[in-house]
């Protein structure tokens, strides 16, 4: 078995994509990280909207309620 070790960022990156790339090819690849991104940016423009329409004061309100209250 192979003991755990991180490696940073740029290195996982590459090794990643190398191994998809050997495994679907460049297309599926990219397709690939594409949809992982469009997701991501999908995620966050979501979250902007709920800022928006927030009212932080109810919100704080529910959240940091006592227990029992």
């Amino acid at each position: 078995m192979n003991t755990s070790h991180y490696i940073n960022e740029e290195e996982l990156l590459g090794k990643a994509i190398a191994l998809l790339t050997r495994k679907f090819g460049s297309l599926e690849t990219t397709r690939f990280l594409s949809s992982i991104s469009n997701r991501t940016i999908d995620s966050v423009e979501r979250h902007r909207r709920w800022q928006s329409k927030l009212k932080k004061k109810t919100f704080f309100k529910e959240v940091f309620q006592q227990k029992g209250s």
